[in-house]
């Protein structure tokens, strides 16, 4: 995990759970904010936090509004949300994560979608081999994007691999992912464009009818979130509700000391053996349950 490691807190699938991350020095970090963007700026590889292993169904993300940023269970009106199976596909079709020190800002309307950004860091779906862990922090290669509209706003999903894969050397662009893994691409469409149906919303829509771009674009997408989230950080923009506490970024009126992240961190509720709702279950048959 180059170096990083997370601490639980409450039971997994409970309201309360957190997963908060370390970094070697076992100093409590913000994942958004205190990962490095890029594992080798040189190459374009990026750090990537994985939020919801491949396979499994619960929404799990990086709580951007909260001190420190751990990674927490999606909430909608007082339920945990769990994304449906949605046939053919078993919950997420890939390793599902974000690039820190990224973000979509709200205020900015994007110049080739027409809409404003999604209040999040970018999204990666990383394809290869390997069902990675939650909280687990991997080097990708980034080979295109896909323009997804949620709900009238701009969230880029990121395609990538791992560089450690064994077949992370066939893959250098788009058109190598349609190459090694006809379609792939094709079913990532399709689970974007239906994964909401269930809950009675209406597909999802897309810029560019549905096309990825190739590398170079969505390499220059991930740049432009950064200079986003540098802005944010930095206090030139204004994140709203969005919790920028750190512990590296120096020039940030949010940076703070060790002490103040211990103290965030006790405060959380205590780790739990108990998982009062098994790991893969699925949507129909948790809330046929509740």
């Amino acid at each position: 995990m180059a170096g990083y490691s997370v601490e639980e807190r409450a039971a997994p699938h409970s309201l309360e759970y957190r997963l908060f991350f370390k970094d070697a020095a076992g100093c409590y970090i913000s994942p958004f904010h205190d990962i490095p963007i890029y594992a080798d700026a040189g190459k374009n590889v990026f750090n990537m936090v994985v939020e919801v292993p491949r396979w499994t169904n619960a929404k799990m993300e990086i709580a951007t509004k909260d001190p420190l940023n751990p990674i927490k269970q999606d909430v909608k009106k007082g339920k945990l949300r769990y994304v449906a199976n949605v046939f053919p596909h078993k919950g997420y079709i890939w390793n599902y994560g974000a690039i820190p020190q990224t973000w979509e800002d709200p205020g900015h309307k994007d110049e080739n979608t027409g809409c404003c950004g999604d209040n999040d860091p970018i999204d990666v779906c990383e394809i290869g081999s390997k069902v990675c862990s939650r909280g687990e922090v991997i080097k990708v290669k980034v080979l295109g994007t896909l323009a997804l509209i949620d709900e009238g706003e701009t969230d880029w999903k990121i395609i990538a691999i791992n560089v450690e894969d064994p077949e992370a050397g066939s893959y250098n662009d788009i058109s190598d992912v349609r190459r090694m893994k006809p379609g792939y691409l094709e079913a990532t469409v399709d689970w974007f464009r239906r994964y909401k149906v269930p809950d009675g919303k209406p597909e999802n829509q897309f810029a560019f009818n549905g096309e990825f771009k190739d590398k170079d674009f969505a390499v220059n997408v991930i740049k432009s979130t950064h200079e986003h989230w540098k802005a944010l950080i930095a206090k030139k923009t204004d994140g709203g509700e969005i919790n920028c506490t750190n512990l590296t970024v120096s020039n940030s009126p949010f940076c703070c000391s060790q002490e103040c992240a211990k103290a965030t961190v006790d405060a959380a509720p205590p780790c739990k053996a108990a998982n009062p709702i098994p790991p893969e279950v699925d949507k129909w048959f948790y809330y046929q349950k509740n």
